[in-house]
């Protein structure tokens, strides 16, 4: 019982999501590239940049027009922004990249257009000072944490939850597929399973908790403990 409670109050602690894309509102709103970009019309990006405007303007949120196009999952526009001179780690005012914005999305095709890019798979990022890789993890997106992984993402990185990309696989998991086999990816990649949330509980110890007899497998079969 006592790791029950403290799994609900951790769960309770975290607000259900704080990457938020422009609305319709701000869309309306939008001139020159973050309209552009929010279209996808990668064509009027070039035209746009050859006239001088500048790549990394911001809106009232931080959020370039890079942001906006990486939200939109538009890849020929944010490829066009990134030959124009985008920042590829610029952070928008929640202190999202646009790797963390595809990890979050599930959108494969635009991390790897966004690693290619040059954005760092090791920036800290978010509200809770993650990592993309977290957020995959948190998410269950097992694909992005293999890109991620693949692309050096840091494996033991700490939130400031308390909480790795593996912690995060179980406490904010289901159990289920997904986020058994992004586990299982960051265990075969070289995570720490005996690294401790806060409160000094092991992976292991939170995944038997949860009734997770999967991970459970997983995780003793590489020596957690």
């Amino acid at each position: 019982m006592r790791f029950v409670s403290l799994l609900a109050a951790l769960l309770f602690a975290v607000p259900a999501t704080a990457q938020i894309p422009p609305g319709a509102t701000e869309i309306a709103a939008y001139r020159g590239l973050h309209a552009a970009a929010a279209k996808g019309d990668a064509a009027e990006i070039a035209r746009l940049i050859a006239a001088g405007e500048k790549a990394d303007a911001v809106d009232a949120h931080r959020r370039a027009p890079l942001h906006v196009a990486a939200h939109f999952g538009h890849q020929a526009a944010a490829q066009a922004l990134l030959r124009g001179g985008a920042n590829p780690n610029a952070l928008d005012a929640q202190q999202y990249d646009i790797v963390t914005i595809a990890a979050v999305n599930n959108d494969v095709p635009m991390l790897k257009l966004a690693l290619a890019g040059g954005c760092d798979p090791k920036n800290v990022t978010s509200p809770y000072q993650g990592t993309a890789l977290i957020a995959a993890a948190h998410l269950g997106h097992a694909e992005v944490g293999r890109v991620l992984i693949a692309a050096g993402a840091p494996l033991d990185h700490v939130n400031n939850l308390g909480w790795t990309a593996l912690i995060e696989s179980i406490v904010l998991g289901t159990g289920g597929r997904n986020h058994t086999d992004t586990l299982d990816a960051l265990v075969k990649a070289g995570a720490n399973v005996n690294f401790p949330d806060r409160a000094g509980t092991t992976p292991l110890t939170l995944a038997k908790a949860r009734g997770y007899a999967e991970m459970v497998r997983i995780l003793e079969a590489a020596g957690a403990k």
